[in-house]
């Protein structure tokens, strides 16, 4: 069962806006190694996990990357705050805002939309581990990128956090697949 708290993981303050850090940031929302993704493949995968260990452990996590679709979307909304059309369009955003105004829809930063496609689940609970291992990676690659196309701290700050987390979550996914070996709980 999940429970909500009605506060941010991390603490979002960003006070200048910046477009084009917005539609860079909007590939974390809904882009191919983003936090939605993320959080539909692990919620999705536990249910092929073969103990509760492992039925826990994607549950946590994939609720935790739910939190962090809550951070980006915040992210995004004080980035583009009192943005006009005009600054939408320069850059970039103006087919964005046609069909949503400053709403938030889940595309990567080229405006694709998201799709489940994404992911994958096997029903193997080792090659599920290593691909959320990979996905982990890949988020934090996409992480350090965004970091290095800011100096703004307001911004650098909560993706340090993010960054940080998905080495957390690709170390206890690594875990979790050396004890399945070790207890020989998959066969190969």
């Amino acid at each position: 069962m999940f429970q909500y708290q009605k506060k941010l993981q991390y603490p979002i303050n960003i006070k200048k806006k910046d477009l084009k850090m917005a539609k860079y940031l909007v590939t974390q929302y809904g882009g191919s190694n983003g936090e939605l993704g993320a959080a539909l493949r692990y919620l999705n995968q536990r249910y092929s996990m073969p103990d509760n260990r492992g039925k826990a452990l994607l549950t946590d996590i994939g609720t935790e990357e739910l939190a962090h679709v809550e951070m980006i979307s915040t992210m995004i909304y004080q980035l583009t705050k009192d943005a006009t059309i005009e600054e939408l369009e320069s850059v970039g955003l103006g087919p964005h805002y046609a069909e949503h105004s400053k709403g938030l829809y889940p595309t990567d930063s080229n405006g694709v939309p998201f799709t489940v496609a994404y992911f994958a689940t096997t029903g193997d609970p080792i090659a599920d581990l290593y691909e959320d291992m990979a996905a982990e990676q890949k988020a934090r690659a996409v992480y350090e990128n965004l970091i290095n196309m800011t100096d703004d701290k307001d911004v650098i700050n909560p993706l340090i956090w993010l960054r940080q987390r998905e080495i957390v979550h690709f170390n206890m996914f690594k875990d979790l697949v050396s004890i399945y070996e070790k207890e020989k709980k998959v066969n190969y």
